[in-house]
């Protein structure tokens, strides 16, 4: 069992005044046997307004707000206790047919034939053919996935601001680099090609000896079904399974269904973005007190707008 203390910070100042910003947040920590929240505000503007909320299709809790009037900056702050709990490893004591068999058999599920879709990419060849040198005959889902986990890690370089929410899988195939949704992305494929159900997980991670990189931000990772036990992360950017210290926030197909922060605006501006996580063990006496980072220049005019465009463009492919 883990306590942690987050500070989450997205802050985006504008070069000139904007109008009727409609806003979705997921920086709402999921509750469940694993997560209990303990305590959460979360400021907006630097204040503490009445914010609607609803479950999404995966259960994630899912935050929306307005602000109609003129403003030229908008900063969303969260503030959040919670305790995390160990999750058992899977004893993986049943034969390696039989767990095969089982994801053949729900691969119709309403419950997990979204975590085995994917598409055809530029790498497809190349995974296939690594896949084919995995003996499913004698692996089991969860060692296969281990070994992923590890060549992911071990082939694709830990690079930052080479890449972006929209680059796809071909040209992070062709670069080998990236950062943790990136690591995160080219996962889900391989572990989806397999026939095995994967998820995006938007979150946090608490780095220690063990975790050395995902530092500062929000972090990603997978969890796939593993047979006769259920879901259980892998988080390649670390090369380690994904426990008490990570801290999930949204679950979904892709990182689109998982964005912390979201929105659009009326306004043709500059922008600076901001974003900056802290994760501690021990409370913060001045629960006041808010988070001072340095700014992240953003190439976009209006990185709401340009979100809505790309999952828009991502919908639209999918028809």
């Amino acid at each position: 069992m883990a306590t942690f203390y987050i500070k989450h910070l997205t802050k985006y100042n504008y070069s000139d005044k904007v109008i009727d910003a409609a806003n979705q947040i997921k920086l709402y920590p999921i509750n469940d046997n694993f997560q209990k929240v303990a305590h959460q505000i979360i400021y907006i503007n630097n204040t503490a307004p009445f914010i609607d909320t609803y479950l999404d299709f995966y259960n994630n809790l899912v935050g929306t707000f307005m602000i109609i009037e003129p403003h030229d900056f908008l900063s969303i702050e969260s503030k959040v206790e919670v305790t995390t709990f160990p999750k058992s490893l899977p004893v993986d004591t049943a034969e390696a047919s039989k767990q095969w068999n089982d994801l053949n058999n729900i691969k119709h599920h309403t419950d997990y034939i979204d975590f085995l879709m994917h598409r055809s990419f530029i790498g497809t060849q190349d995974v296939l053919n690594l896949l084919s040198t995995k003996d499913i005959t004698t692996k089991t889902p969860f060692n296969i996935l281990l070994e992923l986990c590890d060549y992911i890690y071990n082939n694709f370089k830990y690079s930052q601001g080479i890449t972006t929410v929209s680059t796809t899988l071909d040209e992070l195939w062709e670069i080998k680099a990236g950062v943790c949704q990136d690591f995160t992305n080219v996962l889900l494929q391989m572990v989806r090609m397999l026939g095995i159900p994967a998820r995006y997980v938007s979150g946090y991670v608490f780095t220690n000896d063990e975790i050395t990189r995902g530092e500062g931000a929000t972090h990603a990772w997978i969890e796939a079904y593993i047979p006769f036990y259920g879901w259980l992360g892998f988080d390649p950017t670390n090369n380690i399974i994904a426990n008490e210290n990570h801290i999930r926030l949204a679950v979904g197909k892709n990182y689109n269904d998982c964005s912390p922060v979201k929105g659009v605006f009326k306004g043709k501006v500059d922008d600076e973005l901001i974003v900056k996580v802290s994760i501690s063990t021990t409370k913060d006496v001045d629960n006041s007190s808010h988070l001072t980072t340095e700014a992240e220049p953003d190439e976009t005019i209006n990185s709401f707008l340009k979100n809505k465009e790309i999952v828009q463009q991502q919908q639209q492919q999918q028809q």
